[in-house]
């Protein structure tokens, strides 16, 4: 089983500070992941993944299956190898990917068929096969098949969806239990509670998974489209049924304000495309609010992107510079952008932690919403 260490819990919320142990590191919790989707966080060099303190990025099942695909990824050992990444990586299966085809798939209860995106060929997805292509992947941490309703859905289709998102789990739990790593390191194995917006239906999905076991345990299907209240309720609801001794992972969540929200609420893991998508788009966040870099309010800025940041872009850079990079298209604007957002969500998380291992979570929480709201915040 996982090596999962819960060292504290804030004396005043569900705020957990803890250390997953795998063997390509030990992952501080609460902790923010970069989003590496094809073996690659976009923008951002694996050294400067390692300089801002990265302790665990994510791949996706889905993409990595179609390109480069499993024997490629086997001739070389691996992701791991592939990519040359030292540390911890943990792979989505690709349900929410495999969701945005909803023209291109069909649902069963042997799995899903489904045309790929890049040349409109058919494959199938059971949940033997994501197994079997998330060992050649060769994660540390590797997520069930699930099937993400979309928000929102009628309670009916939920409810059979939880079913199927069962059903899928086992037979996972049955092939990885079954089957070996391919590289010489253990893997282990995650659920995905699902139930969308309906506590019944969450509970149930929660109480059937934790019966069986996983190494830990990630609450998907949020971030679709319900309202951010919904969304912390539903975290709030569902660390109540999850065991205490392994780790909660939020799935696919979100803005600095969400992760201290649902950290606040018991959750250890988050993953978000946010800070390199926006970067790319010139806005960056900082302890002060957002900011669009693109405007020209910033042309004669000599302040860096955030004084309190400790980036290469924040110690190096001002705002003008990047500012000019962005008007004549130079690739570096995007680069330093997207470095400073990850950097930006892995210091917050890391600062969390402090908080809640001295018993001020709240009090840290507090005071950081504050600041991010004392100012105009600027929307691209």
């Amino acid at each position: 089983m996982l090596d999962f260490k819960l060292q504290k819990t804030d004396g005043r919320t569900k705020a957990r500070a803890g250390l997953i142990h795998t063997d390509h590191g030990t992952v501080r919790t609460p902790v923010f992941m970069p989003v590496g989707t094809r073996g690659s966080v976009k923008a951002v060099e694996q050294r400067e993944l390692l300089e801002i303190n990265a302790g665990i990025i994510l791949g996706n099942t889905y993409h990595l299956y179609q390109r480069p695909g499993v024997d490629i990824l086997r001739k070389f050992g691996g992701l791991h190898s592939f990519m040359s990444w030292p540390r911890p990586i943990l792979t989505d299966s690709g349900g929410f990917q495999i969701l945005s085809l909803s023209d291109l798939r069909k649902l069963s209860d042997e799995g899903v068929e489904f045309r790929s995106h890049i040349d409109g060929s058919y494959h199938f997805f059971t949940p033997e096969k994501i197994i079997e292509v998330e060992r050649a992947i060769g994660s540390d941490i590797m997520m069930v098949l699930d099937e993400c309703p979309p928000y929102p859905s009628e309670k009916e289709y939920v409810s059979k969806s939880i079913e199927l998102t069962r059903k899928w789990a086992m037979r996972c739990s049955d092939t990885f239990h079954g089957t070996s790593p391919l590289y010489g390191f253990n893997q282990y194995l995650f659920a995905i509670v699902q139930g969308g917006t309906y506590l019944d239906l969450r509970e149930k999905s929660a109480k059937d998974l934790v019966a069986a076991d996983f190494d830990g345990y990630a609450v998907g299907g949020l971030a679709v489209g319900e309202p951010a209240e919904e969304m912390y309720g539903v975290a709030d609801f569902v660390t109540e049924i999850l065991p205490e001794n392994k780790p909660r992972y939020l799935m696919g969540v979100g803005t600095p304000a969400n992760l201290l929200e649902a950290v606040e609420r018991g959750i250890d893991m988050f993953d978000c495309v946010l800070p390199t998508r926006n970067g790319r788009n010139s806005q960056v966040f900082t302890s002060a609010g957002k900011l669009n870099l693109r405007n020209a309010a910033y042309a004669e800025d000599e302040l860096p992107i955030d004084k309190d940041c400790d980036c290469y872009a924040c110690k190096n850079f001002t705002r003008g510079y990047i500012r000019h990079l962005f008007s004549v298209d130079e690739i570096f604007g995007l680069q330093l952008t997207s470095l400073h957002n990850l950097r930006f969500f892995i210091s917050l998380m890391e600062q969390a932690r402090i908080a809640i291992l001295n018993d001020r979570f709240a009090e840290f929480k507090a005071g950081t919403l504050s600041r991010m709201n004392s100012h105009k915040k600027e929307e691209t």
